[in-house]
């Protein structure tokens, strides 16, 4: 059994040992998603790849995760979806009324050319994921592993036990649905 599939076990196990041991062999891992997730963020984005890492990994190996990681896959996928949940959490935060609701950031020299707010689009992104999911489990799966986990599309594969035949087909069909979805969402909003 190769090292980070024992760790892993350990530390689903409650072993917080392992869970100090795990750390140092998948943080480059980790930090390189992150930064690549990072990269596409909104520039106002106050959370930093590394504490980005830091959250998702108390959350996969905290005293509340009871969850036991099948493989080195399993691992990133289930961190790609904390970074997801992390990533949400924080845009919609920054929406509430509380912390500055619906007011923008806007530069005194691009007062004319305002674009529209990146969070939305996490946000947007989030809700058609949900529905997709109910719709087609492994599509929404596959886009998380993709889009979330940086994953190239044969490790994704791996991950969801398919082949890459399959998942070719599968995220072709999941981009079309989510570029429908939220351009419909879009169309919907009023200017």
């Amino acid at each position: 059994m190769p090292e980070v599939t024992r760790l892993l076990d350990a530390a689903a196990a409650g072993d917080r040992r392992a869970a100090a041991d795990l750390l140092p062999l998948v943080y480059d891992e980790l930090r390189a998603l992150a930064a690549a997730r990072m990269a596409v963020e909104s520039p106002d984005q106050t959370l930093q790849a590394t504490a980005l890492v830091h959250e998702a990994y108390l959350r996969l190996v905290g005293p509340a995760d009871a969850c036991r990681w099948e493989n080195r896959g399993h691992f990133f996928a289930a961190a790609a979806e904390a970074m997801r949940r992390i990533l949400v959490d924080a845009a919609r935060r920054r929406g509430r009324e509380k912390h500055g609701g619906g007011l923008r950031r806007v530069e005194l020299d691009g007062v004319a050319a305002v674009a529209p707010d990146p969070r939305d689009d996490l946000v947007a992104l989030d809700a058609a994921l949900t529905r997709l999911a109910a719709e087609e489990p492994q599509a929404a799966r596959l886009v998380e592993l993709r889009h979330f986990g940086g994953m190239p599309l044969a490790e994704a594969a791996h991950v969801l036990g398919v082949s890459p035949r399959t998942a070719d087909r599968v995220w072709a069909f999941a981009r079309a649905w989510l570029h429908r979805e939220l351009t419909t969402d879009a169309d919907r909003q009023p200017s």
